[in-house]
């Protein structure tokens, strides 16, 4: 039986790319789409839309995407152009720049957290725009005191 030869015609950015546990990757990865992560990467990541580390994945290098949600290890910087999610069992040791962020109880992030709110900077932000550096974090509801998120105001 002869196999189809099929030209790929999905946009990039709707690829997901998958690196499986027990899976080792020494060098940098880049993607137009998704990167998931539940091996391990030594090296940067730079995704065009978004990475998801998974509980069992490890990250030893620098990511760069739009959004980001981290169940495993991080030891590097995160630049985040959108939105970064920290989830419970995440632990990420390094300097975190995003636009919006979100930490759930029981994770650890050891670095800087910097939040740049406006619309045009980059998620970098400038080191001369003092004001945007040391922002209360946005962080959702019910993330830290989740025992009082069902309290109803007197």
């Amino acid at each position: 039986m002869a196999m189809a030869r099929h030209k790929f015609s999905a946009p990039p950015e709707t690829i997901i790319s998958i690196i499986a546990p027990g899976m080792q990757v020494f060098g940098d990865c880049e993607t137009e789409g998704t990167l998931r992560v539940e091996g391990s990467v030594e090296g940067s990541i730079r995704a065009g839309k978004a990475v998801v580390v998974g509980e069992f994945g490890q990250i030893t290098g620098d990511i760069t995407t739009q959004d980001a949600v981290i169940s495993g290890r991080v030891v590097g910087n995160l630049v985040i152009g959108s939105r970064l999610e920290l989830q419970g069992a995440s632990h990420v040791e390094g300097e975190v720049y995003a636009r919006r962020i979100q930490v759930e109880e029981g994770a650890v992030l050891n670095g800087s957290v910097n939040i740049d709110k406006t619309e045009e900077g980059s998620a970098l932000g400038d080191e001369e725009k003092s004001g945007s550096q040391e922002q209360q974090l946005p962080i959702d509801a019910g993330s830290w005191h989740r025992p009082l998120a069902g309290v109803p105001k007197r």
